[in-house]
């Protein structure tokens, strides 16, 4: 019981991180350029969410029931598209949006 609990925690974790870290791109593809030195918040917002990223999905996959893997991966499937759009948006804004600006 303990663990199907920790599991569905570390899977909303999950989603939640994976919506911060797209969120917070998009923030930087809408806003206009900002004279700073450093990144900005939402840049460290952004690679704090990547950094938690991992041990969360650690902690899903120990906890997850394999006697339906099916199941258990599919679950992932939402996290890591959003994952995986945010750093595909990243890349655009820093190798395209910056040309155009």
């Amino acid at each position: 019981m303990l663990g199907q609990h920790i599991n569905r925690v570390s899977l909303i974790s999950l989603v939640v991180l994976s919506l911060i870290a797209l969120l917070c791109v998009l923030s930087g593809i809408i806003q206009p350029p900002q004279p700073q030195t450093d990144e900005g918040v939402a840049a460290h917002i952004f690679q704090l969410s990547l950094a938690l990223f991992l041990p969360a999905t650690l902690l899903y996959l120990a906890t997850a029931d394999w006697s339906r893997p099916f199941r258990s991966a599919r679950m992932l499937a939402l996290p890591f598209v959003t994952m995986m759009a945010a750093c595909g948006a990243l890349y655009y804004l820093e190798h395209f949006m910056e040309h155009i600006r």
